[in-house]
């Protein structure tokens, strides 16, 4: 029979470097000289990218070793920093001079672009079609917005500009026989989930000639692919859902919809790279349906769609395909991964699993949906469990409500490691996809729309109160965390209402103002559209910043930060940390030394996670055996 013990105190196997271990963070995928390479982050050699291989025997080795690093700063996120020829030859952007690499295996990587002179010039969304290497180019000089242009780059490494004439270039897709580009093109101050526009252009002597848009320019249109030389999909949500849209360029080159779902096949374009679909030789796709969750289908030449037996359910690419098998990268129940999907839909995981503890110990995601302000408010619920443990009959557990980052990105109800780290303890976590979320349409995306800090607030406030009025949580106990634009929305909960009593932020923004003056230049708009335009907007500004309401700082808090934050620098985070202190309400901020946005390092990432179980403990008074108590000032 399970002992009897308190909630929060519950003993657990899961040691934070285990949880912190057990979701791998891949990056991209490829079929190549026979064998499969994918691209991984390594926590234990300092977060660098690795180009790994599965060979025909199933060994796997590293193709890029140390302290080779796959890793693009084009948008300052990246993406897409690499890629395989099908006979075996590897490009890759070296994150140290953003320079374009290549290397074949057994031999040394040779640089292949030369070394910038009077600018810095990045490389990313890389890109090997039609025996041509395409790429995303980012040049920063003298002018304040960097210029950016889809290029080709041969074997000598000549650079050779294609198509610019936008703010923002991403996924550029060459015809088959190399007649015509497709690329997504937007202007500040959208993102591109806002509005895009696929182009087509026509090359003559390998440049675009002229072009035309295939979309109004009013929608978020995405993902331009070619079908055959004179037909492409790309994904558009002009039906209010990302859903693929068909054109002929030998008609009239209206789109048309095609394989309609109330779901959406796409996302935010975070980073360059990330595809949701992909068209197969016998006139089907392959794709990426997400409401909340994630399902991968087959759907066949007539429109019939076929799930596919996928064992990940939340962070679905398509990563590569050969027009008859795929690789799709995604997480689930058992861990992040890639998967070989058949020409049958068969599945089989090429990545290793991450050896966790036994399917008992991780909670499953209960889709929950309550009743915001504004409308329903969608999160995950994953209660206190633990196989060894209960809690007395008449306590209620504590709750760490998780809210995530972009604001323009969504969960998928899956419990990582992170996850099972709190609730095999006996804290319960409540992942909320607040309205800005994206994976339930645009009208749930645009609620946020000149509202941050206030609908996000309201729907976390709501969702967590929900879970209170259901007799689930304690309403005393209740807790909330989140990193960036999440962590935004923790401090402006904690002096916005009175539902938590305790917060943690990582690197997350307190001053509005500050985080337009100096963030970079992909996201240089993204307030106008989430606040408002500046100057005009000021006022607005210091009203929803927490920092302009210091006095509303009450319950305790813990600040992590990167000291190499370029997107929320550490001023932000010393100023949230000075704020407390002069109020004397208890709060712990740690700096991690060579950390940007997103802990990528092991030691890091064991110490954030065990420091925010401290922390919890801390303020709640239970115990945590194995872990470092915080102090608190």
């Amino acid at each position: 029979m399970p002992a009897e013990m308190p909630y929060g105190s519950w003993p657990s196997p899961l040691t934070a470097e285990r949880a912190t271990s057990s979701s791998a963070r891949y990056e991209g995928a490829a079929f190549a000289g026979g064998e499969i390479w994918w691209g991984e982050s390594l926590p234990d050699e300092g977060g660098r990218t690795a180009v790994r291989r599965r060979g025909a025997d199933g060994a796997i080795e590293s193709l890029l070793p140390a302290p080779w690093n796959a890793r693009s700063r084009v948008h300052e996120y990246g993406g897409g920093s690499w890629a395989a020829t099908e006979e075996g030859r590897l490009f890759f952007v070296e994150k140290s001079d953003q320079r374009v690499w290549t290397v074949r295996p057994g031999e040394e990587p040779r640089a292949l672009t030369p070394p910038a002179e009077d600018e810095d010039v990045r490389f990313g969304g890389l890109r090997w079609q039609e025996g041509i290497l395409l790429a995303v180019r980012e040049r920063h000089g003298d002018e304040p917005v960097p210029l950016r242009d889809i290029v080709s780059i041969d074997a000598h490494g000549t650079v050779t500009s294609l198509v610019a004439g936008s703010t923002f270039l991403a996924q550029p897709a060459l015809s088959p026989g190399g007649r015509h580009l497709a690329w997504v093109a937007w202007d500040h101050p959208d993102m591109p989930w806002d509005r895009t526009q696929v182009r087509v252009g026509r090359l003559e002597d390998g440049v675009v000639a002229e072009w035309t848009g295939l979309s109004s320019g009013e929608t978020a249109a995405l993902q331009p692919e070619w079908v055959s030389a004179d037909e492409l999909l790309f994904t558009d949500d002009a039906s209010g859902r990302w859903n693929l849209s068909r054109v002929r360029l030998d008609a009239d080159l209206d789109a048309d919809a095609v394989f309609p779902a109330d779901a959406d096949t796409g996302g935010p374009l975070w980073v360059l790279g990330v595809r949701w679909y992909a068209p197969l030789r016998d006139g089907g796709v392959l794709a990426v349906q997400t409401q909340g969750s994630d399902r991968l289908v087959l759907i066949g030449a007539d429109g019939t769609a076929s799930p596919v037996d996928l064992p990940a359910t939340t962070r679905l690419v398509v990563e590569a395909c050969d027009g008859v098998r795929a690789l799709v990268s995604g997480a689930g129940a058992d861990g992040s991964g890639i998967w070989l999907i058949g020409a049958s839909g068969t599945v089989e995981r090429v990545t290793p699993a991450a050896g966790g503890l036994a399917a008992e110990w991780y909670p499953a995601g209960r889709p929950v949906t309550f009743a915001g302000p504004r409308g329903d408010v969608h999160a995950f619920d994953f209660p206190p469990t633990n196989p060894e443990v209960r809690a007395p009959a008449e306590e209620l557990p504590p709750y760490i409500v998780f809210v995530h980052s972009g604001p323009t990105s969504h969960v998928g109800g899956v419990a990582d490691g992170k996850i099972a780290y709190f609730t095999s303890r006996g804290i319960g976590v409540l992942d909320v996809n607040y309205g800005g979320s994206t994976g339930y349409g645009r009208a749930y995306r645009e609620r946020l729309r000149g509202q941050w800090g206030v609908v996000d607030v309201d729907d976390v406030a709501a969702a967590a109160a929900g879970l209170v009025a259901e007799g689930r949580a304690d309403a005393r106990r209740l807790a909330i965390e989140g990193g960036s634009a999440g962590g935004w929305t923790v401090l402006a909960a904690l002096v916005g209402t009175d539902v938590f009593h305790a917060g943690i932020s990582r690197y997350g923004v307190g001053d509005a103002r500050a985080l337009a003056a100096d963030t970079h230049d992909f996201e240089a708009r993204y307030l106008d559209g989430l606040i408002g335009p500046l100057p005009e907007a000021e006022s607005v500004y210091i009203e929803r910043s927490p920092l302009g309401r210091p006095d509303r700082f009450r319950v305790p808090l813990l600040l992590l930060q990167g000291a190499e934050d370029a997107v929320v620098p550490p001023t932000q985070a010393e100023a949230i940390r000075a704020a407390l202190a002069a109020r004397g309400v208890p709060h712990a901020y740690v700096l991690y030394e060579g950390e940007g946005h997103g802990f990528r390092r092991a030691d890091t990432m064991v110490h954030a996670l065990a420091t925010e179980l401290a922390f919890v403990g801390q303020v709640f008074g239970f115990a945590t055996p194995g872990v470092d108590p915080v102090a608190l000032s």
